[in-house]
């Protein structure tokens, strides 16, 4: 835009009574902080969206009060300014950024100014994760009314439906259609047409299929099917899958369609050895893998049926030493979570409903909801920690999935009690990875006698462990009661007399409860000085400062 357009426009912008929900005026007459400038970007662009405008504008060397022009200093250098769309760029979900930025020559001073485009239907833009709007001249956490309007600007498009009007059936991969068929005619083994499967032309397969519609390659059809060199026609939306070792070595490699062959291919490069688990219990170890690939598989293709493609980004997978996780664009969908875990819900819509269609035919997926529950009962059954779900990022899911025990506790119950309900189970995980739970259920918990410890403290009881050589272990995990570690400090003192806070400590902290931190053994020893001193009045503090002794309050009580 020349400098002849912005000026006037900078004109009507000046002009304006006050502040809108779509421009923001900042003095900035030097620097300007990058986070903040990313809180704008990321309002602007969803209140834009929102007051269905084309663009909005964040505007730098004006005094926002009065709007009039103070001059900015802000990236003088062009080359500087001009990288600015790239740093934003790298911090908003799909790479959304400035529309422009240009200077205005102001007779006042220089003025920067930013077009912001409105966010893309059903897509609200994040900055750094986080969703933000304003509410007149204020800027905010976009609240959840606005966020869920936008989110259903395009609940009626289905992206994976869409045709390739320059795709043909020379677009699709030999090999995939093979097992596609072949998929599909296992998975209809007891209907009617079954035998007439074989028979069938290719057009006809792939439309009974729901992989193509009346014969045109739809995106789905390039996403399971499609040769390698076709993603060209579903750009700019990112067709990909990687894969990245992060252990004693490093290593990755990027997958494309066809997603039907290429899955394996990716389960092939995850280091699913066998290993030996030692339960004290037990005189045999127990053997087994550190994945079960049927787990494996429902998250990867739970990530390409549920990936939000407008995003332009890649399915992650990342392998670490004994960890996956399987990172995939696009919130949660529909519903909460929870209920999928227990099995409870059936999804009414799909981000990408044909594609998800066309998956179920070729045996790929379960569109019941039951995937997650299914991927909870296979870590359950294998007595491993079960799968952590985050959606607290914004248009991101991420599913960990544990190659290994954390709590020998957790699998020696779930091992001497395999009727337990999944709801019992999942609370049991929560405890072992030191996550919190109601106070309701851990009153439950209790009451089965699977839990011990102090609430919030809580840990898997080991019982079941306890007439091992683990008894040890679990000794110092229960925690003494306040009477016992009173009555060491009062004979530590009838021996020695005196004892500063350091004495003290070396006495006490490493007879604590393990499942204390370093910081909650230290507030549990001054708790109880504190508790002997001025409630039980049985020691007593003296001496300045740092040299000060803790001593016995000489009575009947502590002369027995």
């Amino acid at each position: 835009m020349k400098q002849s357009k912005l000026s006037p426009l900078l004109d009507d912008l000046l002009r304006l009574p006050h502040e809108t929900e779509w421009v923001e005026f900042k003095e900035a007459r030097n620097q300007y902080d990058f986070n903040k400038l990313g809180r704008y970007f990321s309002s602007l662009a969803n209140e834009v969206n929102l007051k269905n405008r084309p663009c909005g504008w964040l505007v730098f060397g004006v005094v926002d009060k009065d709007h009039t022009v103070c001059g900015s200093h802000f990236r003088e250098n062009p080359a500087d300014l001009n990288s600015l769309k790239q740093e934003v760029a790298a911090q908003t979900m799909g790479g959304i950024t400035f529309i422009e930025i240009y200077v205005v020559n102001h007779p006042a001073g220089r003025v920067v100014m930013f077009q912001v485009p409105p966010a893309p239907k059903g897509m609200p833009v994040a900055w750094k994760g986080h969703w933000y709007g304003r509410d007149g001249e204020s800027i905010g956490p976009l609240n959840l009314q606005e966020l869920e309007i936008i989110r259903a600007q395009n609940t009626s498009e289905d992206w994976s439906a869409v045709i390739c009007a320059q795709a043909t059936l020379d677009d699709l991969d030999p090999q995939a259609i093979a097992m596609a068929r072949a998929n599909f005619e296992a998975k209809n083994k007891d209907r009617s047409f079954t035998a007439d499967i074989k028979s069938w032309s290719l057009g006809t397969f792939l439309d009974r299929a729901k992989i193509t519609r009346d014969g045109k390659i739809t995106r789905a059809a390039l996403l399971l099917l499609g040769r390698s060199e076709a993603v060209h026609h579903i750009q700019p939306a990112v067709a990909q899958i990687t894969w990245q070792l992060k252990a004693e070595e490093d290593a990755y490699e990027h997958f494309g369609p066809p997603f039907l062959l290429t899955t394996s291919e990716v389960y092939l490069r995850i280091r699913n050895t066998m290993q030996k688990i030692d339960l004290q219990h037990q005189l045999v170890p127990l053997e087994m893998r550190k994945y079960e690939k049927g787990v494996i598989l429902e998250a990867l293709h739970n990530a390409i049926a549920h990936q939000d493609y407008c995003l332009q980004s890649r399915i992650v997978v990342t392998e670490t030493t004994d960890q996956l996780y399987f990172v995939s664009a696009g919130g949660f969908f529909e519903g909460k979570l929870a209920d999928y875990i227990l099995g409870d819900r059936t999804p009414q819509r799909y981000r990408n409903r044909f594609l998800a269609d066309a998956m179920v035919n070729v045996n790929m997926i379960d569109t019941m909801g039951y995937g997650i529950r299914r991927m909870f009962d296979e870590q359950r059954k294998r007595f491993y920690p079960l799968p952590d779900i985050d959606v607290s990022v914004a248009d991101s899911v991420t599913v960990k999935i544990y190659g290994k025990v954390i709590d020998p506790h957790y699998t020696a119950v779930l091992m001497a009690h395999k009727e337990l309900p999944l709801e019992t189970v999942i609370l049991l995980d929560k405890i072992q990875k030191r996550q919190t739970i109601e106070k309701a259920e851990a009153n439950y918990l209790r009451r089965q006698q699977l839990i011990e410890g102090r609430y919030p403290r809580l840990f898997v009881a080991a019982h079941i462990a306890a007439a091992t050589d683990d008894k040890a272990k679990y000794i110092k995990n229960r925690a003494f009661d306040d009477a016992h570690y009173k009555k060491m400090v009062i004979e530590y003192l009838k021996k020695y007399g005196k004892a500063s806070r350091q004495d003290i400590d070396e006495l006490l902290t490493d007879k604590l409860s393990d499942v204390l931190s370093e910081p909650q053994k230290s507030n549990k020893v001054r708790n109880l000085l504190y508790a002997m001193s001025k409630r039980d009045r049985t020691i007593r503090n003296s001496g300045p400062g740092r040299s000060s002794q803790w001593e016995l309050v000489l009575d009947d009580k502590t002369q027995d």
